[in-house]
């Protein structure tokens, strides 16, 4: 194939001769009529190998049930092999092309191999993200992503396919190009710090099981309440609640702290702690005819007689006096109160049971006596949760007048002297 490259080259030369050109002129003529003829059939040859790929290859590999190719074609890895064919071409062919024109042949064959380096650096490229990609399908990538080792990946490819480029263009040796590379450390590690510091961090967060993509997290230094979406080689990209994405540098999450809910969603329980502050001016002892009504509500029936039974019991004990309410031992409207709280929190299915479950005084204040319900529900979904939230606590503001108590409202509860029930 080469002879007859060389003697298309001289067969037009001596042609232009023949037509009246001199030496010089009909041996540049012919050489580059002969080069531009070269080009057309490179391009020729790209044309037909990339038309049999979309006709033969490609769909074969879609017929396939192996996803991994699939990937390939979606990466273009194909279409990246089929750009070698015509710089091959024209690499083997053009100093056939062009015999007297050394330098000009010398130049091109340069640009090619710069060419080939960068292409093939592209071609494995691909293969890389094809791999991250179907390496993503499997469950346990979730805990274990490999984005980051992948994007080391392709910085030293990149970097090695940089050196060969300086190495072709300067005519140096590659081992001599590492050398004077190691006196330019100090320089790379400061380019290349943020990349450093996210691989360590990465690493960190992903062989510690610190950070998964799925999971909730919340950063309040950057701004991040949401789900993690990527982990990348120095970022972690995070989608908020409001739908705004957050990024974050993966070594922030190591030296600073953030809030991973992934416990809480494991768990299978999320956690409702919320108070209300009752007015401490309507607490006060159950009168017998407060203790009647409260035992027709079924969940407190056999709490008020036991509890009475055994408040008899200690006072009569201990020779008690009842005529004064503060001897002995009574029931109060707030611990009645407590009492039902407890009962109806426990028959709700959605509440669980095998979680901590409390219902307590917290601190009194000036702003009252905050009665808290720290329970679990049995969902963990957001919506689910505040609906359950919101109507406990409905529940709550609706009933706690039966009880005699008074909700504490700023400035003042009861500025208007109401009167409080059975009072």
């Amino acid at each position: 194939m080469e002879q007859y490259v060389s003697q298309l080259s001289g067969l037009m030369v001596e042609w232009l001769k023949a037509a009246g050109l001199t030496q010089g002129m009909a041996s540049i003529t012919g050489e580059l009529i002969t080069l531009v003829l070269l080009v057309v059939v490179a391009y020729l040859a790209y044309v037909i190998s990339w038309k049999a790929m979309l006709r033969i290859l490609i769909p074969f590999f879609r017929r396939t049930k192996n996803q991994f190719d699939d990937l390939l074609i979606r990466h273009k890895f194909f279409r990246k092999i089929s750009y070698l064919i015509p710089a091959l071409i024209i690499y083997y062919f053009i100093d056939d092309a062009l015999l007297t024109q050394e330098l000009v042949s010398g130049f091109v064959k340069s640009v090619l191999e710069v060419f080939f380096i960068f292409n093939v650096a592209l071609i494995i490229d691909s293969a890389l993200s094809t791999v991250n990609d179907y390496y993503n399908r499997f469950d346990f990538a979730k805990d274990h992503p490999i984005k980051g080792l992948i994007q080391i990946l392709k910085i030293i490819i990149y970097m090695i396919a940089g050196m060969v480029v300086i190495g072709v263009l300067f005519d140096r040796n590659l081992s001599s190009l590492v050398i004077s590379l190691g006196t330019l450390s100090a320089v790379i590690m400061l380019i290349f710090k943020d990349p450093i510091l996210g691989f360590v961090g990465g690493l960190q967060l992903i062989f510690n099981k610190m950070l998964s993509i799925g999971d909730w997290i919340t950063m309040p230094k950057y701004g991040a309440d949401g789900t993690v979406l990527e982990i990348n080689l120095t970022t972690v990209k995070v989608q908020n609640w409001d739908k705004t994405i957050v990024t974050l540098p993966t070594y922030s999450l190591i030296s600073d702290s953030f809030q991973n809910w992934r416990g809480m969603e494991d768990s299978g329980g999320r956690r409702i702690s919320r108070a209300i502050n009752i007015d401490m001016e309507s607490v006060r002892f159950c009168s017998p005819e407060m203790l009647e009504r409260f035992k027709k509500i079924h969940v407190l029936t056999s709490y008020i007689e036991e509890t009475e039974k055994m408040v008899r019991e200690y006072n009569e004990k201990n020779k008690i006096d009842p005529s004064v309410l503060v001897n002995g031992r009574r029931q109060t409207n707030i611990g009645v109160f407590r009492a039902y709280l407890k009962a109806y929190l426990h028959k709700r299915p959605d509440i669980r049971d095998d979680m901590t479950f409390l219902v307590r005084h917290l601190q009194p204040s000036e702003k009252g006596l905050p009665i808290q319900v720290y329970v679990f529900t049995k969902t963990t979904e957001w919506a689910k949760y505040e609906d359950i939230q919101a109507d406990i606590f409905d529940h709550i503001l609706a009933v706690i007048p039966e009880f005699g108590l008074r909700v504490y409202q700023f400035p003042g509860s009861n500025t208007q002297n109401i009167p409080y029930p059975d009072q």
